[in-house]
């Protein structure tokens, strides 16, 4: 690949493991700032569609960088092209193929899971952004979370709801989820799976009272990057194979 050109990356990059500790920061996608991501001598700047400020981008083509405007994927389809748009820009289309055909691999492996129960009800997930007990949001339709559910069969017990809302105890009572979906950084910010069942509503269902927790990190799950085959297995593996508390990495 052409991991070693790479000379900056904003906050929302985990991936590879220790990607911010080795690389400077440009600040998160949504608060970028045109002479921070300059200082840097980048030639090509690869970010998604909708960073902000919008004007950033026009400043980084006005002095002559490259800059590559990627919409984020809600599918397998949209990321095995994301894909092979990233491998045209670096001169790298081989090794894009090879990503595509390792997630194509797993693509396969989740349709057998799939078919398996084809006849079985099923699960009923709801996903919970949080940033400590102040941010409390459920996640619905349109969004990178409930896009995973639809992939792997799951009922999105805020399927009602485009984007996301404030949680209450009231809709998460009412919802029923027979599991909770958060991301790791979510679940760590209230204090593990005791800190999360203290929340106002969240022990009265199902999931709460099964104690049935799943957590993934929020690149791995939401990305739809050259893992999004194998997230979704480990979505299918938390929420259909396993009882209690289940946690993927994506490492």
């Amino acid at each position: 690949g052409v991991g070693d050109n790479v000379v900056g990356c904003d906050a929302s990059s985990t991936y590879p493991k220790g990607v911010r500790e080795r690389l400077p920061s440009v600040g998160y996608q949504y608060g970028l700032n045109a002479e921070g991501i300059l200082s840097l001598n980048p030639t090509l700047v690869i970010g998604r569609d909708d960073v902000r400020p919008p004007q950033v981008v026009q400043q980084l083509r006005m002095a002559g960088v490259t800059v590559l405007s990627l919409k984020e994927p809600r599918n397998f389809e949209a990321a095995k092209q994301r894909l092979r748009t990233l491998g045209k820009a670096v001169g790298q289309e081989k090794k894009s193929e090879e990503l595509i055909n390792a997630l194509d691999t797993d693509i396969e492996k989740l349709k057998t899971k799939l078919a398996s129960r084809k006849e079985q009800p099923k699960q009923k997930a709801l996903f919970l952004y949080l940033r400590g007990t102040q941010t409390t949001l459920v996640l619905g339709t349109d969004t990178a979370p409930g896009a995973m559910f639809d992939i792997i069969s799951v009922e999105n017990a805020a399927g009602s709801i485009t984007g996301n809302k404030p949680m209450t105890a009231e809709a998460v009572i009412a919802a029923q989820p027979d599991v909770y979906v958060l991301f790791t950084t979510s679940l760590k910010s209230v204090g593990g799976v005791d800190g999360l069942l203290k929340l106002p509503g969240l022990a009265h269902t199902p999931a709460g009272q099964n104690r049935r927790v799943v957590t993934l990190d929020g690149q791995y799950l939401s990305g739809f990057g050259p893992r999004c085959g194998r997230a979704a297995l480990d979505l299918f593996q938390g929420i259909y194979e396993t009882d209690g508390y289940f946690v993927a990495t994506g490492e």
